[in-house]
């Protein structure tokens, strides 16, 4: 039997505090992810947004946020942005459209072959850019569906990513959670 956003709807209405995807006519539960990643994904969203908001260049969200897709899957990447001009005003709802960019971060107990198949999903659907955050290696890999191999970054390399963003540029070690002493 293959569900719809519609049974995941009804799902989600009865166990609000449940995260769900859509996957090939699966409902998936995403459990919380550790203190780690979501403290880069928190970093990026906000480094990011201080480019983005005031230029007006789009759309940025976290996990919670909900995309059908194209093939109907409903996913959530760990970060996405959606160009200004593909979503004029933000919906109450989940949206029917591919992000421009959509980030996942792999958490302690996730499979990186899982990940790199989310990230190839959703390029092949229009997603222009996915990257993978690795905070176990420190490495930082950009995915482009231009056709040129997987660029990885990391500490001492500089994130860019002119499609969207001319003149933006991250550092990667400023992703990494700081050590207070």
């Amino acid at each position: 039997m293959s569900l719809t956003v519609k049974d995941l709807e009804k799902v989600q209405a009865e166990h609000p505090e449940w995260r769900l995807e859509l996957i090939q006519g699966n409902i998936i539960a995403m459990g919380p992810c550790d203190y780690t990643s979501d403290e880069i994904g928190s970093r990026l969203i906000i480094l990011l947004g201080i480019w983005v908001l005031p230029r007006k260049l789009g759309r940025l969200t976290g996990s919670s946020a909900g995309f059908i897709l194209p093939n109907s899957d409903l996913r959530a990447p760990d970060v996405s942005f959606v160009k200004a001009e593909k979503l004029k005003r933000s919906r109450r709802d989940f949206v029917e459209l591919v992000p421009d960019l959509m980030v996942e971060i792999k958490s302690k107990t996730d499979r990186i072959k899982l990940i790199k198949e989310k990230i190839q999903s959703f390029l092949s659907l229009g997603t222009e850019v996915g990257i993978l955050i690795d905070p176990d290696r420190l490495t930082l890999t950009v995915y482009r569906t231009t056709g040129a191999e997987p660029e990885v970054l990391r500490d001492g390399d500089i994130l860019t990513i002119p499609e969207f963003f001319p003149g933006w540029e991250l550092p990667i070690s400023d992703l990494w959670p700081p050590v207070f002493d």
